[in-house]
Parts: C-alpha cells; structure tokens; sequence
C-alpha cells in the first residue's frame, strides 16, 4: 500500500510539474502539487 502511494505521488508531481510549464490551469495545479506533498508526508510519517 505504501508503495502504491509513493507511485501516486511521483505520478501527480510528474503531472503538476506538466501542467505547470505547458498548460497553466491554475487552481488545479496547486490542488496536484498539495495531494503529492500530502502522500508523500503521509508515506515519511508511517516509516515504510
């Protein structure tokens, strides 16, 4: 499971770095960007 998390996380940063730089979609980007840094805190928190 934790591992699932990690992918996910990599996954949106991969997506909000794409959004960012090509399509600028504003609010939707910082949600992406905040989900990732949630995930990954989440992940470091655990200790998996």
């Amino acid at each position: 499971m934790g591992n699932l998390l990690y992918t996910i996380a990599v996954i949106l940063i991969i997506c909000w770095a794409i959004g960012f730089f090509v399509f600028n979609l504003g609010y939707l980007i910082h949600l992406l960007i905040i989900i990732a840094i949630i995930s990954i805190l989440f992940r470091l928190i655990r200790g998996r």
